[in-house]
């Protein structure tokens, strides 16, 4: 039983004849019918176990979006059932108003919306709604936890996304309709166009020539259904903040954009999650957008505090495909031990396929560069110097063994790594 702010009024009054007829018979009096107001009150009030309550609404929104969670709230009893419920969502959904007033009568429903706004990408739960129901008189109610279980995934928010449009403008320029010129092995005849200055006279098509009286040329365009395999490491580094985001957070917009970008230009895609077994997988063989099964599968990743098993990652992209592939790895360059695991795995990679590392780098180390006022400053200036050297030695040695590596700061990863698979793109590489 819970009471109201009307009881406790209620009770602030009966201390008032209890001052003037001081006693402990006028005090048990003034308890006793207090107690029983609350009681008969109590009992008069409708029963919250005849509610039954049915929940509807999205089922996925986007990470700071609005979602509706809508209640339908059925009174099975012979009562009516007056008085207020708290819906029981974690604080990282962001409830707005978790508690409302209802009023039910007997044989009737009424509906109740809670507005969301989360705070936080994964899985939210409300297992349960707690119902308080006043009596007549307002000063006690009856109270009951009913189970009705809702669930929420909050997906990425693809902030990234911004620099689509720019990157997809150059992948089709690439892709024949502008007049580029592609080198190399690994290239799709596109079309014919007259010779202009400066062409290369390799790409002259010489039977086309003497048909049209008229140098003409053939153009490419890089090849399609080429694999991307994006590996995103969810081991104990990817827990660390950078900026307003853990590193995990950075490397999923960096592979929703590569992503998306790929499959645009013709490209099949797999996404990898791993640290130590596998986390999450998607790709273009799927029913569906490639975006829509990216976000599903990102949703509900966390970073896991052990050890990345960099030995088992060739292993799990020979299981995506089998043919060569961009193979990128989403992970760090100062975590750990690279040398024993990350250099050995990539240069294992690179033998068979093209191998780019993306990495994020904290943009505190340029700003405790410059602060060299006083001694801890200059302390911090020489810490951040040797992680930036530590972090241009390993991208040396990567690049030693043919090995790409994008290292930038959170909101310039996504597109220097999309930048980096249109030159690979247009260098036919893929």
């Amino acid at each position: 039983m819970a009471v109201s702010g009307r009881f406790v009024l209620l009770v602030l009054l009966g201390i008032v004849p209890v001052l003037l007829l001081p006693g402990w018979g006028t005090f048990f009096a003034v308890a006793a019918a207090l107690a029983a107001l609350a009681g008969v009150d109590a009992a008069l009030a409708g029963s919250p176990r005849s509610l039954r309550i049915i929940r509807s609404g999205a089922a996925s929104v986007t990470l700071n979006a609005r979602a509706d969670a809508g209640l339908a709230i059925h009174n099975d009893g012979r009562r009516r059932v007056r008085g207020s419920f708290r819906d029981g969502w974690q604080p990282s959904a962001g409830a707005v108003n978790p508690v409302q007033q209802i009023d039910v009568p007997a044989g009737e429903g009424r509906r109740a919306t809670v507005v969301l706004r989360p705070v936080r990408r994964g899985d939210l739960k409300s297992p349960h709604i707690t119902v308080r129901s006043y009596g007549p008189l307002l000063l006690a109610a009856r109270q009951q936890t009913i189970a009705a279980a809702g669930s929420l995934r909050v997906l990425p928010p693809f902030t990234s996304r911004r620099h689509l449009p720019s990157k997809l403008q150059k992948l089709r320029e690439l892709d024949g309709k502008a007049a580029v010129q592609i080198r190399g092995a690994g290239t799709e005849f596109d079309s014919l166009r007259d010779y202009v200055r400066g062409d290369d006279v390799r790409s002259i098509d010489w039977r086309a020539t003497a048909r049209r009286s008229a140098v003409v040329v053939r153009t490419w365009r890089p090849e399609r259904d080429r694999r991307v395999v994006m590996v995103l490491d969810t081991s104990r580094t990817s827990a660390a903040r950078i900026d307003d985001e853990t590193r995990l957070d950075t490397g999923l917009e960096a592979a929703l954009l590569l992503g998306v970008l790929a499959e645009r230009g013709g490209d099949r895609v797999d996404f990898l999650a791993f640290d130590r077994r596998m986390r999450a997988r998607a790709g273009s063989a799927g029913k569906g957008n490639l975006l829509g099964r990216l976000v599903q599968a990102m949703a509900p990743l966390e970073p896991e505090l052990i050890e990345m098993d960099w030995a088992a990652v060739p292993a799990q992209v020979r299981a995506a495909t089998a043919h060569r592939s961009l193979v990128v790895l989403l992970t760090s360059l100062d975590g750990g031990a690279p040398e024993e695991g990350l250099i050995p795995a990539a240069a294992q990679l690179a033998a068979q396929h093209t191998v780019v590392v993306a990495a994020v780098r904290d943009p505190q180390l340029g700003t405790m560069l410059d602060e060299r006022e006083d001694a801890a400053g200059v302390f911090r200036a020489a810490a951040a110097e040797r992680a930036l050297l530590q972090r241009t030695a390993v991208s040396a040695e990567l690049r030693r063994f043919g090995v790409e590596v994008v290292d930038a700061e959170p909101h310039q990863l996504p597109p220097r790594l999309a930048d980096m698979y249109i030159r690979l793109k247009a260098a036919g590489r893929l």
